[in-house]
């Protein structure tokens, strides 16, 4: 019986779903709510009603976005499970070969913005594989698809589709033609829109911001990014850490450095003699299933890069793999050097 109730289950989801779809017929530009945002673009910011209602005349919905968007049901966190992924021989390579092909530009970043190489690249290897995996689907699909039909976070998105049209806008790019990923970010560091013009650097200083044919200008971006958001030049980022009894549990997992490092010590977590008791710190749990949860002591730097993906999982995989690219890397050097 269980069975059959579930099979039911589904088959109503999907009618459900396929009732909730746009009528395909419908183009995004015949719809009231997007003749309202064309109006809004024209009113703020000058657009030709005649460009907006062709290219949303152009523009599809799109069922994977959405689909992509869905959160799946909720399982057990790995954090074994996605280090592996994202820790690999085959990314550190990658990374180590990046690394030498943009050695002048990392180095330059590391200059201007105060944030080491290593970083770079990792975020980078861990957002698109080096520029492998940047995306297929066509942004103006994907940003109409979730503003207009994916109530949940519609405002947010049709914020970014109007950062788009402006970014296109500016760089003269024909917005039909300019791909990324599902949500609508671009290029190897994987920017939304607003994140390009906020944060975005021409760094290869040919007059543009290119975050997807351009490494210079996805490495000064990136690491301008992480300056803007509060990186501190020559810092920790976070220490490895043990946990005694329960009482550590008042922290578990607050990666914001909300707590001072002696408040975590008096909540019997050890780590490192040498950061100082008033420094600001966090406590962050990496728990997988069926093996004891690893713990490290989150920095202000590690909040950084939580900045950039809202997970501890994400910001400890980055990390690790820019420490294990960076070894890798003056392994490399000294290896030539010896040759």
């Amino acid at each position: 019986m269980r069975a059959v109730h579930g099979a039911l289950a589904i088959a109503a989801l999907a009618v459900t779903a396929a009732f909730c779809r746009p009528a395909a017929a419908q183009a995004y530009a015949d719809r009231d709510e997007v003749r309202d945002f064309v109006a809004e673009m024209v009113k703020r910011h000058g657009f030709r009603s005649q460009y907006l209602e062709r290219l949303f005349g152009q523009a599809r919905y799109d069922p994977t976005v959405v689909d992509l968007m869905t959160p799946p049901p909720p399982e057990a966190k790995s954090w074994q499970n996605y280090r592996a992924t994202f820790v690999s021989q085959r990314r550190i390579d990658g990374g180590v070969d990046f690394w030498r092909r943009h050695s002048n530009a990392l180095k330059r970043a590391a200059s201007v913005y105060g944030v080491p190489p290593e970083i770079v690249v990792a975020i980078i290897g861990v957002e698109t594989f080096y520029g492998r995996n940047t995306g297929d689907f066509r942004v103006i699909d994907s940003l109409a698809t979730l503003a207009f039909d994916y109530p949940r976070r519609a405002d947010f998105f049709r914020a970014e589709l109007e950062q788009f049209l402006l970014y296109t806008r500016e760089s003269r790019l024909d917005a039909t033609s300019v791909r990324g990923s599902y949500a609508g970010a671009i290029g190897l560091p994987q920017f939304m829109p607003g994140s390009i013009r906020r944060y975005g650097v021409d760094f290869d200083r040919d007059g543009r911001r290119d975050l997807a044919g351009s490494a210079d200008d996805a490495i000064g971006s990136v690491a301008n990014y992480l300056k803007r958001h509060g990186w501190i030049a020559k810092a920790p980022i976070a220490v490895p850490a043990a946990v005694q009894g329960e009482r550590y549990r008042l922290a578990a997992d607050d990666f914001e450095p909300v707590y001072r490092a002696g408040e975590l010590r008096n909540l019997d977590v050890e780590f490192d003699s040498t950061i100082h008791d008033d420094t600001p710190a966090g406590l962050v749990e990496l728990v997988s299933p069926d093996v004891p949860a690893e713990y490290r002591v989150g920095l202000e730097n590690f909040y950084v890069l939580t900045r950039y993906n809202r997970s501890s999982f994400y910001a400890t995989a980055v990390l690790e793999l820019a420490e294990a690219v960076k070894a890798a890397y003056q392994a490399s050097i000294h290896t030539k050097a010896t040759k």
